[in-house]
């Protein structure tokens, strides 16, 4: 297991050990998500232990009203208000391009009979805050395999739902980004154990201002690398365009890697704020790709991470 230093927490800061660590609790969650199709009966966590910080997870109520997803609005408060009206079901997910076997795939038959593992990973955003988050998901290489992609494939593009009559933030005043919501990954990065299609957080289907019901985890990244309902994964040679990146190229890179030697030019990342305590808690360290260097530096041997941020 990867084991990083554990940051001081305060009482508010902690999931409820009667709520988080009774695994009574667990199960009931995971019953929930076999009745919807996105987990088997019992959740096999055994053989993702050693992919999860041993920090304590933040607490219910922040991770699910504290969020960026600007398809609802720019507040970090918006999504939890206005993603209730979003429809999930039924889901698909198209894969296309490089793959020898493209197609519209239901999501209960894209991770439904795959083994739903527990991975525990900090979320650390650009903004300069971070979570400790419990997800329930499947690694993204096996549904990647499944559609087996094609020997020159080079990159993987991703691509959330646009429904504006769901997701206010599409629309009108409140828009403030071209839509659909793009990003991408270089198909090694994407292939990584690490990287998973998260269906659940807390042993519950994914809430809509979460990313419900499909989203992509890379806990190396920046958060807004990690797409929320997506609606399409297409394999490419080509690197694909991301919607920060042309936004603001200046700011938003590619990568995307989590550095705390290459500041925002508006904030520095040597620092963040861990959501859920007082505005008096001690800020923690930012960690070189988010802890995960022992795991994902070989990726990026030889590249000018400044460069390449």
């Amino acid at each position: 297991m990867h084991v990083r230093e554990k940051p001081k927490f305060g009482e508010s800061e902690i999931t409820p050990k009667s709520a988080w660590l009774d695994r009574r609790s667990l199960m009931r969650g995971a019953a929930g998500l076999a009745a919807v199709g996105l987990l088997p009966a019992t959740a096999r966590r055994a053989s993702a232990a050693r992919y999860s910080t041993d920090a304590p997870p933040t607490a219910y109520e922040y991770v699910t009203t504290y969020n960026n997803f600007y398809e609802f609005g720019t507040g970090k408060s918006d999504p939890a208000k206005h993603a209730g009206q979003l429809t999930t079901s039924p889901w698909s997910v198209v894969i296309d391009g490089m793959v020898a076997r493209p197609g519209t795939y239901a999501l209960e038959d894209l991770v439904g009979p795959r083994t739903v593992e527990e991975r525990i990973y900090r979320l650390r955003c650009v903004e300069g805050w971070s979570m400790v988050i419990p997800w329930l998901g499947v690694p993204l290489a096996g549904v990647l395999k499944r559609a087996e992609p094609a020997p020159g494939a080079k990159y993987v593009a991703f691509e959330t739902l646009v429904r504006p009559a769901e997701m206010p933030g599409q629309s009108g005043i409140f828009q403030v980004l071209d839509w659909p919501y793009v990003e991408g990954l270089r198909l090694d990065e994407a292939m990584h154990p690490l990287t998973i299609l998260a269906t659940g957080l807390y042993g519950e289907p994914l809430p809509n201002q979460n990313g419900a019901p499909v989203r992509l985890v890379v806990p190396w990244k920046y958060g807004y690398k990690s797409i929320k309902s997506i609606v399409r994964i297409t394999l490419t040679e080509k690197q694909p365009p991301t919607t920060w990146n042309i936004q603001n190229p200046r700011e938003y890179g590619f990568y995307s890697n989590v550095n705390p030697e290459v500041d925002h030019p508006r904030w520095s990342q040597a620092t963040e704020r861990v959501i859920g305590g007082s505005l008096l808690s001690p800020q923690r360290d930012t960690e070189m790709f988010n802890g995960y260097a022992g795991e994902v530096a070989g990726l990026y041997a030889g590249m000018d991470l400044r460069k390449f941020h």
